[in-house]
């Protein structure tokens, strides 16, 4: 009894030990197949850029662009996706692309640098023919497209759309349209925004504006940029404001620049041309002034699918063209699916001295608005 007894103990421990080496051997081949994944190099492409996460995951298509801190990168299957530059392990381009670097040892100014590229971890390697140079991936500025890429390929753009239309005793509609255009090179950025609001009640136009803006950006370095150019085109006949024009030139530094956060602030001269809808009588409908502006754009990552962005711009102007004008936009940007978000805003608009219309009829100093809307990246 006492000898099967000690079989018995005999047969679990020829038990344990037989899994603790199959446990053993499991985790070995975990370890050996990631191993094996870290040292697999993309077979020779004429076609594709690829790319791989930290998670390990490889994606072949197209790299847009990286600025920001962000990757924008053209699946050949899962369409277009942003990453962030730090999920990002490795990135190796099939054609050559323009890369803008910060090397003090070199130039104060960052360089334009063209070749293949190949992102390693924190190295990045450029080879044109049988040339390579090295950098540190801290020292990236932006990759962009290089100048043989077609135009449309430089262009990334998204569209939100907010609606709220009623029917029954009161006929009403209330329709808002906001537009983002971005064309990115290594040395620069142009912007271009469209901002739209058209409402009407029983058949009664209640409002009715539209404003365009763009700028174009010239990197300096990571911290400071030159906006040189800001125009900017303002309708809104409620406001007594028939057409407006502004052109400005402006300096910008980052106070934060990090994957996370990004907080920049620009202030500059300009001049702003109005024409109003009407006047009283003895005043003129036509007003030239010039502009002292400033700006500010707050944008942080809140968690892996939510944003939070704050643009705020005012212009110190003459009296006649308002004394004092600002435009606020607050949004908090949720991920749905793909390439669509839901979009919350608050927008402030403010004259500090509105023009008064030929009835003597003074527009009130401010504009709120409540915006829901659906927005598409393009």
């Amino acid at each position: 009894m006492k000898r099967a007894h000690n079989h018995h103990i005999t047969g679990r421990i020829v038990w344990l030990c037989m899994l603790i080496c199959i446990c053993f051997g499991a985790g070995e081949y975990a370890r050996a197949a990631d191993s094996a994944w870290d040292k697999f190099v993309p077979p020779p492409d004429d076609k594709f850029d690829w790319i791989q996460l930290t998670s390990g995951e490889w994606l072949k298509g197209e790299l847009k662009f990286l600025y920001d801190f962000q990757v924008e990168f053209d699946s050949d299957k899962l369409d277009l996706l942003t990453f962030d530059l730090e999920d990002v392990k490795q990135i190796r381009t099939h054609k050559p692309q323009s890369i803008s670097i910060e090397d003090h040892n070199l130039s104060d100014d960052p360089i334009i640098v063209e070749g293949v590229v190949t992102l390693i971890d924190n190295k990045v390697i450029m080879t044109v023919g049988d040339e390579t140079r090295e950098f540190e991936r801290s020292q990236i500025i932006s990759i962009a497209q290089a100048k043989d890429k077609r135009e449309r390929d430089l262009w990334t753009a998204d569209i939100t759309l907010g609606a709220n239309i009623r029917g029954g005793n009161t006929e009403t509609s209330d329709l808002t349209l906001r537009a983002n255009a971005k064309r990115h090179t290594a040395s620069s950025r142009l912007v271009l925004e469209y901002f739209g609001n058209y409402s009407n009640a029983d058949s009664i136009e209640t409002s009715n504006n539209h404003r365009l803006s763009g700028y174009r950006d010239s990197f300096l370095s990571k911290k400071f940029f030159w906006r040189q150019l800001i125009g900017e085109y303002n309708r809104d006949p409620f406001k007594n404001i028939d057409n407006q024009l502004s052109l400005a030139t402006a300096v910008g530094y980052h106070i934060i620049y990090t994957p996370k956060t990004k907080w920049e602030i620009s202030t500059g001269l300009g001049a702003r041309y109005t024409k109003f809808v009407s006047v009283e009588p003895g005043q003129s409908a036509d007003n030239i002034s010039p502009a002292l502006g400033a700006g500010t754009i707050y944008d942080t990552e809140v968690n892996k699918w939510m944003d939070f962005i704050v643009d705020y711009s005012f212009q110190i102007v003459n009296e006649d063209a308002g004394r004092y004008t600002h435009h606020f936009i607050t949004t908090l940007s949720t991920d749905l699916i793909k390439n669509l978000d839901f979009d919350f805003s608050f927008v402030w608009d403010r004259i500090r001295d509105p023009q008064p219309d030929s009835d003597g009829n003074i527009p009130k100093q401010d504009d709120y608005q409540l915006i829901f809307g659906l927005n598409y990246e393009i």
